[in-house]
């Protein structure tokens, strides 16, 4: 059984986070199949982000995990390259659910062939009532975020086809447990 609600502190972002903020281009080398590799690519999450704009960091220095399961955003989230590290980094710092008023295509569509993380796609605008470490729970089956302190409920768009395919863990997981491609062994020759 997956699971399909989520409670956490929400780190906030604003618009137009594009993915070198999300993870910078200098750690494009690293391999995310390669488990030390994969942990450092989640030790900078969003470490591209302004300080100034952003004093709070994603991931504390020294740390690998960040203490945000969810980031809310703004409109565009994802935008810039096509990296399939930016999801990758995010998931591997501990990030389960962005929830942004609107997806770059690319990043959205990474972020469920990777399996990292929910894109889920905000109704209305949430980034400007939330400060980071406000506490939100999201329930992936209602399709609703209800911010702890005050009770509000805000709806996003159902994933649909997409979230069975965040919840195998992937592209190549879903197509493996859904018999679209064989896990038997290649025939010899």
């Amino acid at each position: 059984m997956t699971q399909s609600v989520f409670t956490g502190p929400v780190y906030v972002v604003g618009d137009n986070i594009d993915t070198d903020q999300i993870i910078s281009a200098r750690y494009l080398a690293l391999v995310p199949t390669i488990p030390d590799e994969y942990e450092k690519l989640g030790a900078h999450a969003l470490s591209g982000l302004p300080e100034s704009l952003y004093p709070v960091r994603y991931v504390a220095d020294g740390e690998s995990d960040s203490r945000f399961p969810i980031v809310v955003a703004g409109k565009n989230f994802g935008c810039g390259s096509s990296r399939e590290h930016a999801p990758i980094a995010l998931g591997s710092a501990g990030c389960k659910i962005v929830l942004a008023e609107s997806f770059a295509r690319i990043f959205f569509r990474n972020s469920v062939a990777t399996g990292e993380l929910y894109p889920c796609e905000l109704t209305g605008r949430l980034c400007d009532t939330l400060k980071t470490g406000d506490v939100v729970k999201v329930d992936l089956d209602a399709a609703t975020a209800t911010i702890q302190a005050t009770g509000r409920v805000v709806s996003f768009k159902p994933l649909g086809d997409v979230r069975p395919v965040v919840d195998a863990g992937g592209l190549f997981n879903f197509a493996r447990q859904t018999g679209m491609i064989s896990t038997a062994p290649p025939p010899k020759h």
